[in-house]
């Protein structure tokens, strides 16, 4: 465990049983695959990657919603892997990707914020509570007339900010954000992550930012990972992985961000990737995006490639990076 990292996870796996295969050997899908990465205390590390390349099972699996099939996770300097979670749910909280589905609609606003006061008797009685709610939802942008209205009753944007709230109640330390934005309008989008921005600098937060539009993540993130598969393909500083990104499929994300300059952009070279995500039911053999990849060869089928350091800081994993680079 490194002392200077809040949040570490070593060797990370999540595997899910699936329907079929034989008696003794059953199937399996390796949606987090041996990912390790640390998060320093008040730095937000942004996570990116396609649907299903398990960057929400990593969230998951690290706040222990999913127990890991491997692995170790610290917190704090503690190993947390193996223990009751209660007391570290008031540190580590998640917003969900979907307002829609996250707020319970039979639950008035005040209810639905103030169940974790509850849980974690952080109130001294109802007064109290009503008045740290109030507080909460003021915080997060909303009044006190929101509080006794039901989720069905907001817009997108109001609910994720109930959402928000409801992390935010019991104070914690770090906050996995799974894909916060992505169910919002592109208007509601930046406002909903410059407030992130803004509790991060009030409230000394920790972020885990999951999500799958990389301009956003390169906005919010002090650094990024890029997942594929469910491995940890790249990881560097949001700058470094930005302009000098050396894995061929952070290459290809990276082509993808929109330019709004159109001189820029017609001059751009778009890289586009070959062929479709395999199944992680049956992921290929070797590198895992050797199947998409411009560059594979035998060696990329034979064997994965290792975690290395490029440069300081800045982590890949492909056989080929002098080649590209």
């Amino acid at each position: 465990m490194d002392e200077k990292y809040l949040v570490e996870v070593q060797n990370l796996k999540q595997y899910f049983p699936v329907a079929g295969g034989t008696l003794w050997e059953k199937k399996v899908v390796k949606a987090v695959d041996d990912v390790s990465f640390g998060i320093r205390k008040g730095e937000t590390l942004g996570l990116v990657g396609e649907s299903g390349c398990g960057k929400t099972t990593t969230g998951r699996s690290l706040l222990r919603l999913y127990e890991p099939t491997g692995g170790r996770i610290f917190y704090g300097g503690e190993d947390i892997t193996h223990v009751k979670m209660l007391p570290y749910r008031r540190k580590m909280q998640i917003v969900f990707q979907d307002p829609y589905a996250s707020l319970d609609p039979r639950m008035t606003v005040e209810d639905i914020v103030g169940e974790a006061i509850d849980i974690h008797h952080l109130a001294s009685s109802k007064q109290d509570r009503h008045e740290q709610v109030l507080s909460v939802l003021q915080t997060v942008g909303l009044n006190s007339e929101h509080a006794n209205r039901y989720s069905h009753e907001f817009s997108g944007g109001q609910r994720q900010r109930v959402g928000i709230a409801r992390a935010l109640a019991v104070n914690p330390e770090f906050i996995v954000c799974d894909e916060p934005v992505s169910a919002l309008d592109v208007s509601i989008q930046a406002q909903v992550v410059n407030m992130f921005e803004e509790l991060q600098e009030q409230m000394g937060l920790t972020y885990l930012f999951i999500a799958h539009d990389l301009s956003i993540v390169k906005h919010i993130s002090n650094r990024i990972g890029v997942m594929y598969l469910g491995h940890l393909v790249e990881l560097a500083d949001s700058y470094e992985l930005t302009f000098h990104g050396v894995h061929p499929y952070t290459r290809s994300l990276i082509s993808a961000i929109p330019i709004a300059d159109p001189k820029t952009a017609r001059h751009s070279q778009r890289i586009v990737l070959e062929g479709d995500v395999p199944s992680p039911l049956n992921p290929p053999s070797g590198c895992t995006f050797r199947t998409r990849c411009q560059y594979a060869d035998d060696r990329c089928a034979a064997e994965a490639p290792k975690w290395r350091e490029v440069s300081r800081g800045h982590y890949a994993a492909c056989h080929h990076l002098e080649k590209i680079n």
